[in-house]
């Protein structure tokens, strides 16, 4: 698929302001684990994916991590651009979670297109408005889940997108998800080991009894 056809506004765009996008537009190739943006980096601009998977997460002054929300093929990204969106104060980190393929437009270019264009204008609204829904589900799962809940929804999702049972992934990568401590997360999954819902090895962990994991996120 080209960038047009991904970019959701672009048939609501005129031949100018087309032209201005593609002009500036950029294709950048991120290798997993590769940071995008962090608040010492300078405003990146509007990512639209188009192949891979990118992790969205908050890091606390003491260096805890917990992700707001992951991006996958096509999905788009405007917190990498929040500083040219005057009401926006909102830090943020942005790193690859697989190796990634990305449009990239530049703050300055799409800033002018906002101004002109009220269907972009609008688009970027309404982005902004599901990325705050997703902060505030964020918000309302940590105030109010358990973490028994919270590491099974996890585990659940994680399986979803690799789709497999067997994840290779550390008690470190899940607390960072989470926003809590690695410790923590190894009790956890110790007492789901425990009850025979998963099995553990270095590395990885490996559902056995989905489940059981669904019952404990409904509960």
């Amino acid at each position: 698929m080209d960038f047009q056809s991904a970019f959701p506004v672009w048939k609501k765009l005129n031949r100018i302001q087309q032209k201005r996008i593609l002009d500036s537009l950029i294709t950048q190739k991120l290798k997993k684990g590769t940071h995008l943006y962090n608040e010492n980096m300078e405003c990146t601009g509007l990512l639209l994916i188009k192949s891979g998977q990118l992790r969205v997460y908050i890091l606390s002054d003491k260096g805890r991590e917990i992700t707001i929300y992951r991006l996958f093929d096509m999905d788009i990204c405007l917190l990498s651009a929040s500083c040219m969106l005057n009401s926006i104060q909102f830090e943020v980190a942005i790193e690859a979670e697989k190796d990634t393929d990305l449009w990239i437009i530049p703050t300055k270019a799409y800033k002018s297109i906002m101004q002109e264009s009220a269907a972009a204008a609008n688009y970027t609204n309404e982005l902004m408005a599901a990325r705050f829904s997703d902060v505030m589900w964020l918000m309302e799962e940590i105030m109010w889940k358990s973490l028994d809940k919270r590491v099974s929804a996890f585990l659940l999702e994680e399986a979803s997108i690799e789709g497999t049972n067997e994840l290779n992934i550390t008690h470190e990568i899940i607390a960072n998800h989470l926003g809590t401590h690695r410790e923590v997360i190894t009790r956890m999954l110790r007492y789901f080991q425990s009850e025979g819902i998963v099995k553990l090895s270095r590395g990885a962990v490996i559902i056995l009894e989905k489940e059981e994991l669904e019952k404990i996120q409904k509960a």
